[in-house]
């Protein structure tokens, strides 16, 4: 059978509780290889560094995978007015709002441990609230359609009904409120996550390289650029899985295939359990 001929299984997007429980015990399984790894001295800092090191980039990577599913994202045929959401794919659009929201908690690391967070979910959720109402000027202004859900027939927030504002033939298009608040809500947690995940790294790498004698002004910077580089490759891997978990469109947390982000969020955690270990074994041969 072709592709375009398949059907989705009658599951799709069930929770999976034995690949679950596997995926979890894996993940406790690379938890116990960092702290092992600490004990030996094969990572700086003793046991409990490298352990509650890797325990904060999975609990970024879980609250990536939860964001995820808030972002209203329609694809190609939110472009033609078709379908509600941002016309983009999901792995972009949370990369985007991720990566805003690193750069704002990068820049407010030296800052302290609360305030980076802050700034990092901040910073992904002003990202996702401008492109947001820039969305909704294209269609409103542009396009000359109203906002409205193809899900509900009335938004969970406002109360306001959807239906006679729906073309016919259409999915729905534009943002509705709830897709819009569902936007900033996955920007925010999008760059907490993001921002948890630079952060552990950025510690770990700065007392590594002070464990080998690694100082100078050169030390921060390399540090810096580590931490960066394998906080924006785990939100990628995170925003991809999480994007195959939804499988096309998604309007936001009113949407049917939101329930399924506990799956998203079991996948994280396995993901970034080796993806962190890679990260931290790359200073291990200093």
């Amino acid at each position: 059978m072709s592709a375009i001929a398949a059907k989705p299984a009658g599951n799709a997007g069930a929770f999976q509780p034995v690949a679950s429980v596997i995926a979890i015990i894996l993940a406790i399984v690379f938890i116990g290889v960092a702290y092992l790894l600490g004990n030996m001295g094969i990572f700086s800092g003793g046991a409990m560094v490298p352990m509650m090191t890797l325990v904060g980039i999975i609990v970024g990577a879980a609250l990536i995978a939860f964001g995820v599913h808030f972002v209203p994202v329609g694809g190609a045929p939110a472009a033609m007015g078709q379908s509600p959401g941002i016309a983009t794919g999901v792995a972009m659009l949370a990369t985007g709002a991720g990566l805003a929201g690193l750069f704002g908690g990068a820049w407010a690391a030296s800052l302290g441990f609360g305030v980076a967070l802050a700034g990092g979910a901040i910073g992904g959720g002003l990202m996702m609230a401008v492109t947001c109402l820039m969305v909704n000027i294209s269609y409103v202004y542009g396009m000359g359609i109203p906002a409205a859900s193809g899900k509900v027939a009335k938004d969970p927030i406002t109360g306001d009904s959807q239906a006679e504002y729906k073309s016919q033939g259409t999915e729905g298009h534009g943002l509705p409120f709830i897709s819009y608040v569902g936007g900033v809500i996955g920007g925010l947690f999008g760059g907490l996550g993001g921002t948890l995940i630079y952060v552990q790294l950025l510690n770990f790498y700065n007392a590594s390289f002070a464990a080998v004698g690694i100082v100078g002004e050169d030390a921060p910077v390399l540090a810096v650029g580590l931490a960066g580089i394998f906080a924006i490759g785990m939100f990628l891997v995170i925003a991809v899985l999480s994007a195959y978990n939804i499988t096309g469109t998604i309007e936001g947390p009113h949407d049917p295939k939101f329930k399924r982000f506990p799956r998203a969020i079991v996948a994280a955690i396995c993901a970034s359990g080796i993806c962190g270990l890679v990260a931290m074994l790359v200073v291990a041969v200093l």
